[in-house]
């Protein structure tokens, strides 16, 4: 205590505080944050391993891919009942393929969406209706995606 009777932290600068404030703000900020993306992660882990427990090898034609809303998809009515709202708009890889004698419409995980070829057989690891990764196509290897080149601030502008 000072000789006036105030305590020596509300004597500090009032810049000092503020910042100690907003240094506290911070801190308590990026440790909500740390529980929840471990949870997060827990719970991701838990639906991969419950998708690779249903994985499966299948053989299919692939007929068209293309990335499209969710309910432009013409997906069955239970899959569109059970997607978050959040998820209905935007985009996702779509690949209609023929196995067997239906022609059905799979998702597709996107790094997998952009080696997968046109009008050709692949087999592929499908979990329900998504297409988790490509093992073969007949009549060829995989194709491996180009790498695409970024462009600098100055690439952008010029057209």
């Amino acid at each position: 205590m000072f000789g006036n009777g105030i305590p020596a932290v509300l004597a500090l600068a009032t810049w000092v505080n503020v910042l100690l404030i907003v240094l506290a703000v911070v801190v308590v900020i990026l440790i909500v944050l740390m529980v929840v993306g471990s949870k997060l992660q827990k719970k991701q882990l838990a639906q991969k391993e419950q998708m690779d427990a249903m994985a499966q090898t299948m053989s299919m034609l692939v007929i068209d891919k293309k990335v499209m809303r969710l309910c432009d998809a013409q997906l069955p009515k239970e899959v569109m009942e059970q997607t978050p709202k959040y998820m209905k708009r935007s985009k996702i890889p779509f690949v209609k393929v023929k196995i067997g004698p239906r022609i059905m419409t799979l998702m597709a995980d996107p790094k997998v969406f952009e080696v997968i070829p046109v009008k050709k057989e692949i087999k592929a690891v499908v979990s329900g209706i998504y297409i988790t990764e490509i093992k073969s196509v007949r009549g060829g290897s995989i194709p491996q995606p180009e790498p695409k080149k970024k462009k600098g601030l100055f690439g952008k502008k010029k057209k």
